[in-house]
């Protein structure tokens, strides 16, 4: 069974940083592109970063430069480091992996930017 945990949302003022944590079990994690995906109350979900299984990050153009993933094989763990939020930056944030044809969801953080 593939379980994704994600924590570390929270509160936090414009310009403030938060640090979000999934941790995945059941799958060899090292092998796997993981994703990070956030969805804001009336919109749809949407991709804001992935990490492929050899470490490259790619980044949706509205937090390039403000977000970065990273992950840890040895601790089976995806970070998503996030700078200088704004308020458009507010909503749930899922961790997401596609394993065996199965997508894999968390049941979500939530992140709210607000002063």
């Amino acid at each position: 069974q593939v379980y994704l945990r994600e924590s570390g949302g929270g509160l936090v003022e414009p310009g403030g940083s938060l640090r979000l944590s999934c941790a995945a079990s059941g799958i060899n994690f090292r092998l796997y592109t993981m994703n990070w995906y956030r969805q804001a109350p009336g919109k749809p979900r949407e991709l804001v970063a992935n990490i492929t299984s050899e470490g490259n990050g790619n980044y949706e153009d509205s937090v390039k430069g403000r977000f970065t993933i990273s992950r840890d094989n040895v601790r089976r763990t995806t970070f998503l480091q996030m700078d200088n939020l704004k308020s458009e930056d507010s909503a749930t944030y899922f961790c997401n992996v596609l394993a065996r044809g199965t997508a894999y969801w968390g049941r979500g953080t939530q992140v709210t930017v607000s002063s």
